[in-house]
């Protein structure tokens, strides 16, 4: 293994880890050469089993005969940046959660024909921009029986650093993609693969998420809409089912998260 003492916080080397920002790291001119940062052993191990490539790895010096072991096993002739704690805090900008980041190669991802040949439950997300969310919606479907998640363009990269994390590095076992367009080409196309959509949202016709129609339903796809405002009304019109979640006290919804894994959970496919 190679390991490299950082002496130069500044080192080009170094710079996908502190100096580059998401929208570098992703390289939309030339997605061939895009970057994603995987953080944490059991995320980086998860996605190198999915078969991606790694590039280097920064970690504090105490994982390197500690957690970072068996992951510097696994990447042989990968270069490992080392230092203490506070250096790499310096070199990154925050404390490293597990002590350990991998940077790298991002995949090729599945055109949306190709993820629902053979789904059953398939989560469409509309505009979710946070991280943490599209980072929480991967870990349920994943957890839950869905087979793919697909997005509109609007959405946050599932592959943003914060979004792996919080994942638990489920964006790289559930396959997932973009529509090219949406909602009219994205519709169309969940159509012709014989899904029926059911969007999450409040009005006058929504039927409870426990409806026993849209669960019967041999092809189903969850539409989830934007934090604050949900999904546009447009929208919902197109979708074949309404759906609500009942709640209680007066409170009217759920964040979007936390919708999403109720909705997978009533509408999953059930292992």
């Amino acid at each position: 293994m190679e390991i490299i003492e950082i002496t130069d916080i500044s080192a080009p080397e170094l710079e996908v880890y502190s100096r580059l920002t998401e929208a570098q790291l992703r390289n939309l001119k030339e997605p061939e050469k895009g970057i994603l940062i995987a953080e944490s052993p059991k995320v980086i191990g998860t996605a190198l089993n999915a078969g991606l490539r790694p590039l280097s790895l920064l970690m504090e010096r105490r994982h390197i005969a500690g957690d970072g072991a068996t992951i510097i096993a696994r990447c042989p002739g990968v270069p490992v940046y080392t230092g203490e704690r506070e250096v790499l805090r310096a070199l990154t900008g925050y404390t490293l959660t597990r002590g350990v980041l991998c940077a790298m190669r991002r995949p090729a991802l599945p055109r949306p024909g190709e993820l629902l040949a053979d789904a059953r439950r398939a989560a469409v997300l509309d505009g979710v921009v946070d991280a943490t969310n599209i980072g929480a919606i991967f870990r349920s479907a994943a957890a839950l029986g869905l087979d793919a998640v697909l997005l509109s363009p609007t959405c946050c990269d599932p592959f943003n650093r914060r979004a792996v994390r919080v994942s638990m590095g489920t964006v790289f076992q559930i396959p997932w993609g973009y529509f090219e367009g949406w909602p009219q080409g994205g519709m169309e196309l969940l159509r012709g693969r014989g899904f029926k959509t059911a969007a999450l949202a409040l009005t006058d016709r929504s039927l409870p998420i426990d409806h026993p129609a849209p669960a019967s339903e041999p092809r189903l796809a969850l539409v989830l809409g934007t934090e604050g405002d949900g999904l546009p009304e447009s929208t919902v019109a197109m979708c074949d089912y309404t759906l609500r979640i009942p709640m209680s006290r007066g409170v009217d919804s759920l964040n979007v998260s936390n919708a999403a894994a109720v909705a997978f959970w009533v509408l999953g496919r059930k292992k």
